[in-house]
């Protein structure tokens, strides 16, 4: 084998079509456990490190064990008010960027989650495509935010 076939690039070549995150780390928060797994399929194909939760229990477990840049929380579940959670998340890492999945009339919430410290919400069912937009954007700015 010659040297140059023993050293591997950090990173395989893009798939037609296929975006670089930089293994954006995010967490997905819905009690929709449909839901969950296929939004997380679309998110993997895109290349983000996706880490699904089915409750705000186990968000908040999965958050103890490691870091997000951003978390997709729905905010009605049985466990646990989303705005519970987002409490809690703010507490236990205040630059972890987090939006909010509302259904059609809960908006109400939504906007006191913003005031709470959530980076944006949509409602739900939303386009895959806004949904990636505003991860994107949400991780840009935590970026930019010193830790």
């Amino acid at each position: 084998m010659t040297e140059k076939e023993t050293k591997q690039d950090p990173l395989p070549p893009l798939e037609q079509g296929e975006d670089r995150t930089d293994k954006i780390r995010v967490l997905l928060v819905d009690d929709e456990e449909g839901y969950v797994n296929v939004l997380s399929n679309r998110l993997q194909k895109r290349g983000f490190d996706v880490t699904r939760t089915y409750s705000g229990t186990e968000a908040l477990q999965a958050l103890r064990k490691r870091e997000f840049e951003v978390a997709v929380l729905d905010l009605k579940m049985e466990d646990m008010d989303g705005i519970e959670v987002l409490e809690v998340f703010k507490r236990m890492d205040p630059q972890m960027e987090v939006i909010m999945l509302t259904g059609h009339g809960s908006e109400t919430a939504a906007v006191q989650g913003i005031e709470m410290g959530a980076y944006d919400y949509l409602t739900k069912p939303c386009e895959f495509e806004s949904l990636l937009e505003k991860i994107r954007k949400a991780t840009q700015k935590h970026k930019r935010e010193p830790t």
